[in-house]
């Protein structure tokens, strides 16, 4: 055609495009699996929330000065230490809310004693570490001390209560409470000596070494203090939260439990062990229980004796004799060295303190791991923290009478 038919514009094309797009779109509709099915849904992100270490504290006092000592702080309520071991002192409200940790921790361990009082009043426990000092010093062992009331707390409980007629609890409810007094403070404070120091040794890591050494001796202060005044030593680094215990040096102060014990006034008639409890029982001549103490017995169920036994022998400062045969793969043992002689010392296998039983062997002793006590962890013998032997031995002679029960 001349001249030739004019152009046609763009959205002309849109009147057979837009009729072919939405068929296409119909036919992927239908052809699709009706067995799918599309949900909407909806996860909640948690908000993570990151923390600093900087902490602005309300002070209520100025800081110490540069170069100042941390223990010259004045012992009361005001002072309180950061995480990372900045002195701070504000109010107890903004130090808790913080976290802070009280330089005191003793007065929050035990509330109303002073270490210095001289006029104590005997008053109801008011802790559980004044209920754990209180058994202690009664004869009733709570194990080592360590400010909580666990199954050892309960044993003693529960003999303490027998013994004085209460209800058999094992739980410090109101009748007790009544009955449980506490007559001295819970805290005293000592100072380091140097003859403390001069007592310290290092232990021998083998059989061979620690033969060669004149005693086993404590390691540490640590180790010394939390044995003497039966705790743990991480309750007393709780404690004492400023003292280096690794750079003790003669005059510091500590404060530790006040567990000192009497000499018992009379003597053992029976010791019964439960070794389903595992804990030993002291019956005086009028069948009183005057003692209960946790210990360890052996792993193995064929090693534990049972029935009637008999104390043949008594030896306070035991050393203890290395059989090679006990400890097939002992380096000794494989060199052949033979038996050797261990030294006494709170660090000897036996502990400070031994009485032999009438079966070969076999006997009631300390440990130089008291935090093990109460679990199945001896060759057949009937371990106890070293204070409770000690305390034990004062009370048996040869022939008293240990029954054992499972």
């Amino acid at each position: 055609m001349f001249p030739p038919e004019p152009e046609k514009p763009w959205w002309y094309h849109l009147i057979w495009a837009l009729p072919c797009m939405m068929a296409t779109g119909l036919l992927g509709y239908w052809l699709k699996s009706p067995s799918v099915k599309e949900v909407e849904k909806i996860v909640e992100v948690p908000q993570i929330v990151y923390r600093t270490n900087i902490v602005k504290v309300p002070i209520a006092n100025p800081l110490p000065q540069s170069g100042s000592e941390i223990t010259n702080l004045p012992s009361n309520t005001n002072n309180y230490f950061a995480q990372r071991g900045v002195p701070v002192r504000t109010n107890r409200t903004a130090a808790l809310r913080l976290g802070l940790t009280d330089q005191n921790e003793a007065a929050r361990a035990a509330p109303g004693h002073d270490v210095a009082a001289i006029d104590f009043v005997a008053r109801p426990t008011q802790t559980d570490f004044e209920v754990q000092v209180t058994l202690d010093r009664l004869g009733y062992s709570p194990g080592s001390i360590d400010g909580l009331s666990g199954p050892q707390t309960r044993a003693a409980l529960e003999a303490y209560q027998h013994r004085n007629g209460l209800p058999v609890t094992g739980i410090v409810d109101r009748a007790t409470r009544n009955k449980l007094l506490i007559n001295a403070p819970a805290l005293l404070e000592r100072t380091v000596m140097p003859e403390d120091l001069a007592r310290l040794h290092s232990l021998g890591r083998t059989w061979t070494e620690k033969s060669k050494q004149t005693a086993l001796e404590f390691e540490s202060v640590l180790e010394m203090f939390a044995e003497q005044h039966h705790c743990s030593p991480r309750y007393l680094m709780k404690l004492n939260p400023t003292v280096a215990w690794n750079q003790i040096t003669p005059g510091i102060k500590v404060k530790l439990p006040n567990t000192a014990l009497p000499r018992p006034s009379g003597t053992a008639e029976l010791i019964h062990i439960q070794l389903a409890q595992r804990t030993l029982d002291v019956y005086d001549g009028a069948t009183n229980l005057v003692a209960r103490f946790p210990c360890s017995i052996a792993t193995r169920m064929d090693r534990r004796p049972v029935g009637r036994l008999e104390i043949t022998n008594v030896a306070e400062a035991a050393n203890y004799t290395f059989d090679p045969a006990k400890f097939p793969t002992s380096p000794e043992t494989l060199a052949g060295s033979g038996k050797l002689i261990i030294p006494a010392g709170p660090n000897n296998p036996i502990g400070t303190t031994w009485m032999s039983l009438n079966r070969p062997g076999y006997g009631i002793h300390g440990t130089p791991d008291p935090e093990k006590i109460g679990r199945t962890t001896s060759l057949g013998c009937f371990r106890l923290s070293n204070w409770n032997a000690q305390h034990l031995v004062k009370m048996v002679r040869v022939g008293t009478v240990v029954l054992v029960d499972r």
